[in-house]
């Protein structure tokens, strides 16, 4: 008697927080997961997110909103709402938002074959509540290590900024100007007026930030974005 030998499926192992795992082996456990899920790697250990507070969900819409309108106002400036991120081998996070200069122009991202981001973005906010320990020790040296140049994390309760840059592979704090508005160097003209954010002036939020779009280091970035395009579209 014959048998006929059937194809066995491969049954991964779920994950589990407080699992230490590479990136390439948390991402395939990660896609088996049922969709629901939500989980991260950071420093090479799973962690699974809490379910998430009205308060951080309304102060990450109106923090992307901001980032959005520096967005459409800076072509070749790409960002993302909570995608994942596939930093290196030891981190696979999804954050709140990120903004990157898109690769094409000199961006240090990439898009991979599945559809994912590889790499670090030049920017990532966090939203910080119940997770501030996390966002500003774990979290903090994976964005250091992997290369993200600058780091903000919206602390909720107490409110306040703490935006970081990175300088000679190291962290320092980016303080805020005179008036209070923290001005990016990594993206000129986005200008953040933290007591705007946290009392949810969208209106000053946004004319704050229009000032800073309107200065000579946002048109000189948008030159240089410009002579970048041109370069790709001439090598093509």
């Amino acid at each position: 008697m014959s048998t006929i030998d059937e194809p066995r499926t491969k049954t991964l192992p779920p994950l589990i927080a407080g699992q230490r795992l590479d990136q390439p082996t948390f991402h395939e456990r990660y896609e088996a997961m049922p969709p629901e899920t939500r989980a991260e790697l950071v420093g090479g250990v799973v962690y699974m997110p809490s379910p998430m507070r009205r308060d951080h969900g309304t102060e990450g819409r109106i923090v992307a909103g901001w980032l959005f309108y520096y967005q459409l106002k800076t072509p070749g400036v790409e960002g993302a709402d909570g995608a994942t991120v596939k930093l290196d081998q030891q981190g696979e996070p999804q954050p709140d938002c990120q903004l990157h200069i898109a690769p094409e122009l000199g961006g240090q991202i990439r898009y991979d074959l599945e559809g994912y981001f590889a790499g670090a973005p030049e920017l990532i906010i966090e939203i910080a509540r119940s997770s501030r320990a996390f966002d500003l020790g774990a979290k903090k040296a994976d964005y250091e290590r992997a290369g993200v140049q600058e780091y903000v994390v919206v602390e909720l309760d107490p409110d306040q900024i703490h935006w970081f840059i990175r300088r000679d592979d190291r962290y320092e704090d980016l303080p805020p100007g005179p008036d209070g508005v923290y001005r990016s160097e990594v993206f000129p003209g986005l200008w953040l007026d933290p007591e705007a954010l946290f009392a949810k002036d969208r209106v000053r939020l946004i004319g704050v930030l229009h000032q800073g779009l309107a200065t000579p280091a946002h048109a000189a970035f948008l030159a240089r974005l410009e002579k970048a395009r041109h370069g790709a579209s001439g090598s093509t």
